[in-house]
C-alpha cells in the first residue's frame, strides 16, 4: 500500500470518527445551555473545534484500530462535555433530554449519510468517489455504534443517565450512587469476559454481540427504507 492509499484510509476513518463524537457531545452541551446549564458554554466546549473535544486515545487511536481491523462494531469516546446537572431548571427531567442528545445526533449523522446516498444514486443518478462512499459508510457504521454503546444502561454512559432521569426518585437516587462503579462495569463487558471466554471456551463477548448484531439490524433496515439494497 503506498502512502497515498495509507493517508486515504486514515482519512475515510478519521474524518467519521471526529465528527461523530465531537457532534456527539456538542449536542450534550447545546441541550444542557437551553435547560439552563452554562458549563459547557463557559469551558468554550460548544465549538466546532475539534481539538476541543478531541481524545487522542479514545477518538482517533481505538476506533481507527477497530475499523483498519475490521471490527464489526465501532465506538469511541471524546473528552466529555462538562455538564451541572444541579444547574438545570429541573435537574431530573432535563437530565433526559440532555443525556438522549448524543445519541440522537449521532442517528440524525447516520440519517443524513444515508440521504446523501440516496440521492446520489436514486434522484440525480450519480456516482459518488470511492472516497466519498467510503467516508458516508463509515459515517453510518460508526454513528450507529456508538449510538448504541451509549444507550447501554450504564453510568456515566447516556443510557445509564437517561435510566436516572426516568426511575422514580428512591430508585434513580439508589441508582446514581453505582456511577462510581461504572467504569469497572464497562472494563468487565469489554475486556474481562471475553479474555475469560478465550480461557475457558465460552463466548462471553456481549458487548461485542450486541453492537455488531444492532448495527448489522439497523444498516438492513435502513438501507432498504432509502431504497439502498
Amino acid at each position: 500500500m503506498s502512502a497515498f492509499d495509507t493517508l486515504l484510509s486514515f482519512l475515510e476513518a478519521a474524518i467519521p470518527v471526529v465528527l461523530a463524537i465531537v457532534l456527539h457531545e456538542i449536542a450534550h452541551g447545546c441541550v444542557a445551555f437551553y435547560f439552563g446549564d452554562t458549563t459547557a458554554k463557559d469551558m468554550k466546549r460548544l465549538s466546532l473545534n475539534p481539538l476541543r473535544h478531541v481524545d487522542p486515545v479514545g477518538t482517533l487511536l481505538f476506533p481507527l484500530i477497530l475499523i483498519l481491523t475490521n471490527t464489526p462494531f465501532i465506538f469511541g469516546w471524546a473528552k466529555p462535555v462538562p455538564v451541572n446537572f444541579n444547574r438545570l431548571k429541573n435537574p431530573k427531567k432535563d437530565m433526559f433530554w440532555v443525556a438522549l442528545a448524543g445519541p440522537a445526533m449521532n442517528f440524525i449523522l447516520a440519517m443524513l449519510c444515508f440521504l446523501i446516498i440516496s440521492l446520489s444514486k436514486n434522484v440525480f443518478h450519480l456516482a459518488l468517489s470511492n472516497g466519498v462512499f467510503a467516508i458516508l459508510v463509515n459515517m453510518i457504521v460508526f454513528n450507529f455504534s456508538i449510538m448504541l454503546f451509549n444507550l447501554i444502561p450504564v453510568l456515566p454512559l447516556d443510557g445509564g443517565r437517561i435510566l436516572v432521569s426516568l426511575l422514580p426518585y428512591p430508585l434513580a437516587f439508589h441508582f446514581a450512587k453505582t456511577e462510581k462503579y461504572g467504569f469497572i462495569v464497562i472494563a468487565l463487558l469489554l475486556i474481562f469476559l471475553p479474555v475469560l471466554g478465550d480461557h475457558t471456551g465460552y463466548d462471553l463477548n456481549f458487548i461485542a454481540y450486541f453492537l455488531s448484531g444492532g448495527v448489522r439490524a439497523l444498516f438492513k433496515f435502513f438501507a432498504g427504507f432509502f431504497g439502498l439494497a
